[in-house]
């Protein structure tokens, strides 16, 4: 059982910038993370030892937040941006602007779309987990990722680089 709660503990940031991601609100945030690790810890049965947590946690978060986004409508804030922005705070002004661009790109992508991109993206997970964590087989996951960026490549010029939230680039 230490194991199982220190694998949460070690995924807590990650899950932070995903739920982040897919708010768009950092309080927000923060309650989908606990509604997330409330769930998984009474449900922790349900986890098979020996895969990795983080994917499995992602996809309960992904579900409630899912089930959320159908009761209500989400707004993105000023703070969120600010949240992922948090580890570029002494990169160049441009670097932060065109996160910022990409950010506010994001906003206008499909949700599965979105989600598809923020899971690999933000979430960090390999696309077998990704299309496990969303429910849908790879050759999905890999489709939805290639019009994301094709369409976020579109709105930012054809010459642009997706800048990840991590910070790298694809």
């Amino acid at each position: 059982m230490a194991s199982f709660n220190a694998n949460i503990e070690e995924a807590l940031p990650a899950l932070w910038r995903f739920a982040l991601s897919l708010t768009g609100n950092s309080a927000e945030a923060d309650d989908l993370v606990q509604d997330c690790v409330e769930r998984a810890l009474t449900r922790r049965m349900l986890f098979i030892p020996g895969r990795p947590i983080r994917p499995w946690l992602m996809k309960i978060m992904v579900n409630i937040h899912r089930n959320n986004r159908r009761s209500t409508r989400q707004t993105v804030d000023d703070e969120a941006l600010g949240g992922l922005l948090d580890p570029l705070a002494h990169a160049r002004m441009e670097d932060r602007m065109h996160l910022a661009d990409t950010f506010n790109a994001l906003r206008t992508l499909p949700d599965e779309q979105r989600e598809a991109l923020l899971a690999v993206v933000v979430g960090g997970l390999d696309y077998q987990d990704a299309a496990r964590t969303l429910d849908i087989p790879i050759g999905t996951l890999m489709s939805r990722l290639h019009r994301a960026r094709t369409k976020l490549k579109e709105q930012q010029g054809s010459g642009a680089t997706i800048v990840s939230i991590a910070g790298g680039s694809s």
